[in-house]
């Protein structure tokens, strides 16, 4: 009998403290409306100086593994999507998986920038189906701050701290069509070319030092509408479903613009789009994971829902996911 994965179970953590434009305007030349006219941002969440990404990552975890009902022992596989590792190694995912109190299993990160909870998600759905795993978190975490040169306003502005979560188990196959719960299938892609567009200018074997985010915004807007786009349609034809079959869309929250320009695409109405970009801003591999929790935690979303995620990231990475709630 095939197996799919199903998400039992959310998570999330968000630092305590609150970064507001006005607080920005303090540092660089910008204000409220600048921020908000381009990107839809007015706060985000960063990390206290003693906080680390497995810390926020350990904390989604928990909150997935409560509200699926589960333990460590039910795991045994954990994915971590992130930018800003603990170390260059070991995987922050080990950090994650000793912290559970967990001893067996498999746990390794993945770097897909703003695309990696779905490239993650991806990963461990694929495991389960190939029975390698009958249990896995996949969490997206970021300490993106750290990154971020904060005398930049084109990029300093856009970012936020968080962490995100889901539970993944196996489940038989039931139908072999959209109508099951589950993950109905993931379409990942990059091209390396434009690694200028957005990137960060150090690293290990370069310059020896963590290095800070660098962004050609205007044409990394460009080509996400236009890739976003692609994916999003690409995932609906492989399901064969159209866009008025879709209860949510769940984007990464990168830019209020270019959410509302899928949405458009997509003839889907503003209140059928989690939206957590406002409070969150951009935090790279955590946001989808962080806006799933909240619409899911304030019953927005409900069993049996139709959600459609999608993302792009620096490399350029990007990818979509259709899954079944």
């Amino acid at each position: 009998m095939a197996i799919r994965a199903r998400i039992a179970g959310c998570g999330s953590y968000l630092p305590r403290r609150v970064v507001t434009n006005d607080d920005l305007a303090q540092l660089v030349d910008t204000s409220d409306e600048w921020i908000v006219q381009r990107t839809g941002i007015r706060s985000r969440h960063i990390v206290a100086p003693d906080e680390l990404t497995s810390d926020l990552a350990l904390n989604a975890a928990r909150a997935a593994l409560d509200h699926a009902g589960m333990t460590p022992d039910d795991i045994d596989m954990i994915v971590l999507a992130t930018t800003t590792p603990d170390l260059t190694f070991p995987a922050t995912a080990v950090r994650v998986q000793s912290a559970l109190g967990m001893t067996h299993g498999m746990a390794f990160d993945i770097q897909a920038v703003c695309s990696g909870f779905v490239y993650a998600l991806a990963t461990a759905n694929n495991a389960i189906a190939l029975g390698q795993a009958r249990g896995a978190l996949v969490i997206g975490a970021e300490a993106f701050s750290r990154l971020l040169d904060w005398q930049d306003r084109s990029t300093c502005v856009l970012f936020g701290d968080g962490a995100g979560a889901a539970v993944l188990t196996a489940v038989p196959d039931q139908t072999g069509t959209a109508a099951d719960t589950g993950v109905l299938s993931t379409h990942l892609h990059s091209d390396g070319r434009f690694e200028e567009m957005l990137y960060v200018d150090g690293g290990a074997s370069s310059t020896g030092t963590i290095g800070k985010v660098r962004m050609n915004g205007r044409e990394v807007f460009k080509h996400a509408v236009n890739k976003l786009a692609e994916v999003v349609d690409e995932a609906l034809k492989f399901n064969d479903v159209t866009a008025d079959q879709l209860d949510w869309l769940i984007p990464h929250q990168a830019n209020r613009r270019i959410i509302d320009a899928t949405a458009r695409k997509l003839n889907m109405p503003e209140e059928k789009v989690v939206l957590t970009v406002e409070r969150h801003a951009n935090t790279s591999a955590a946001s989808i994971p962080l806006a799933l929790t909240e619409a899911v935690g304030d019953g927005r979303i409900q069993r049996g829902d139709l959600l459609l995620l999608e993302a792009m990231g620096g490399g350029f990475t990007w990818g979509s996911a259709l899954v079944r709630w």
